[in-house]
């Protein structure tokens, strides 16, 4: 009986958060759906938390069709405002918390958002948009979720919308202005959850711990996932490497999902200080959103156990492939190989395919790719295939390597060099915490190549001695002319370099 019913909501809603979370909540409403530093909601409770606040909002004026910005870090207040909105039918512009308030400005214009989610930390990037109303996911001046939950109360229930709303994720914006990508509520959303759980052996009813940022296509993508699977998600605002591991520890939890740099983070930590928390229930450490070196996946797994999964894709495409502990131990570095229903093809200026072991540019075939971009335009399609912008090769095993982008690429006198090679390599050094290798101008050879290195002991090399390093593994106009020393790297909250902050 229950079964039916969870189906009946799901045909419902849609395939959305709101459907997800009705659904669940038909099936098992007093299963925990989420744990964060405020404590554990059941399936029930958000879904009947949503409706109330959804009620609110299509009273304050909301209608269908319209988009409603999120700036929320991870937690109930997210999840609660995400799937508010699309049970009233409004789509879902996903901010990013490391916005600077004129960037929040000219993206919620952009974009037409006519209301504004935020946490209360967030006020004063609200304040950039004056004259659209605001509301607060975790108190505040202003209304917050609990003010319109209670409001709701006194609210006639809400029919589905006629249309699910559309969600809009921003590129990461590292070398330029964020652009919104928007895709719709997956028709073929059990394809995309069969696609990843055939690499990554997430299972029903389990625990994961959402550390990557959901406000971006990882994160948001295993909170869907999660749903799908009926896991219980747990949470925190802030990532603290420590308490990240606790979260596991404490809450027996069978997945983790992060950005590298947080997995590199965690490695930083004492010995002591992670020997001493019970990690065994952890199976699946699941990485993504940037590049994972190959010498930080094999400590990874020397650490934790052959329990890392790392997906490539990107926010256009969704998922290229993925690397299972196996691939990662036979080739690190790797992208891993497609998952069930992907293509991946590698072609060259001309769109025709590149032999095994040559460069090409990425293209890639899957029931998700995005509709395009919201200002217009969108990626270079061929037969089907959607370009990632990025290029890489396969090699003789048919594992997918990504050289870097194509947008990146380096000629130094006359030479063409992809820098994450020289990254992998230069990382790979044992006194080298962190590394991003960029193109400069150069007078004589048009471009030279400028490394900018973290050091794990200040002082520990020189210019020379990371010259060298390179000198000795590379080819000679891979070596870089100049050599910086850095105390952090300039990352987003994705954990991507932001490589316009480097360089002249």
């Amino acid at each position: 009986m229950r079964a039916a019913r969870a189906l009946l909501e799901l045909r419902r809603w849609g395939a959305t958060l709101a459907g997800g979370y009705a659904s669940a909540a038909a099936r098992s409403p007093d299963a925990i759906a989420l744990v964060d530093e405020r404590g554990a909601l059941t399936f029930g409770e958000v879904n009947e938390r949503a409706e109330l606040i959804a009620r609110a909002l299509v009273a304050d004026g909301i209608e269908p069709g319209d988009d409603v910005a999120l700036l929320a870090r991870n937690g109930r207040g997210f999840v609660l405002a995400a799937t508010a909105a699309g049970r009233a039918g409004a789509g879902l512009l996903l901010l990013n918390t490391g916005f600077a308030a004129p960037q929040l400005a000219d993206v919620v214009e952009r974009e037409g958002a006519v209301a504004i989610l935020c946490d209360a930390e967030f006020e004063h990037l609200a304040d950039a948009a004056p004259g659209i109303p605001r509301y607060f996911t975790d108190g505040g001046a202003g209304d917050s979720l609990e003010a319109l939950i209670a409001r709701g109360r006194a609210l006639a229930p809400l029919s589905p919308p006629p249309a699910p709303g559309r969600t809009t994720v921003l590129t990461s914006g590292t070398t330029g202005t964020p652009k919104g990508a928007r895709r719709a509520a997956p028709a073929r959303a059990l394809g995309a959850v069969a696609a990843v759980i055939s690499r990554i052996p997430l299972r029903a009813g389990e625990r994961t711990v959402i550390a990557a940022p959901m406000f971006h296509s990882w994160g948001l993508a295993h909170l869907t996932l999660g749903l799908a699977l009926r896991s219980t998600l747990v949470m925190r605002r802030r990532f603290d490497p420590l308490a990240t591991l606790r979260d596991v520890a404490d809450n027996r939890a069978s997945a983790l999902v992060i950005v590298p740099v947080m997995l590199q983070r965690m490695l930083e930590l004492p010995a002591g200080e992670r020997e001493a928390l019970d990690l065994s229930s952890l199976r699946v450490i699941a990485a993504s959103g940037s590049a994972l070196p190959g010498e930080l996946a094999t400590r990874a797994m020397d650490e934790f156990g052959d329990v890392l999964y790392n997906l490539y894709g990107s926010t256009e495409v969704a998922w290229a492939t993925i690397a299972t502990p196996r691939q990662l131990r036979a080739a690190p570095g790797t992208a891993g190989t497609p998952p069930v229903g992907t293509a991946v093809r590698l072609l060259d200026e001309d769109g025709r395919p590149v032999p095994r072991g040559r460069t090409g540019r990425i293209f890639v075939g899957n029931p998700l790719q995005f509709e395009g971009y919201t200002g217009g335009g969108g990626k270079q399609v061929l037969d089907g295939l959607m370009s990632t912008g990025d290029v890489g090769h396969f090699d003789g095993a048919g594992r997918l390597f990504v050289d870097g982008r194509d947008d990146e690429m380096i000629v130094s006198g006359g030479e063409n060099v992809f820098p994450r090679e020289v990254e992998d390599l230069i990382a790979a050094h044992p006194d080298v915490l962190d590394v991003a290798v960029v193109g400069v101008q150069d007078e004589e050879f048009g471009q030279r190549l400028a490394a900018y290195v973290v050091l794990r002991t200040p002082g520990a090399l020189d210019e020379s001695a990371v010259q060298e390093h390179v000198r000795a593994n590379l080819a000679r106009f891979k070596v870089p002319r100049e050599v910086r020393f850095l105390a952090s790297l300039p990352r987003n909250e994705t954990g991507k370099v932001v490589r316009r902050l480097l360089g002249d």
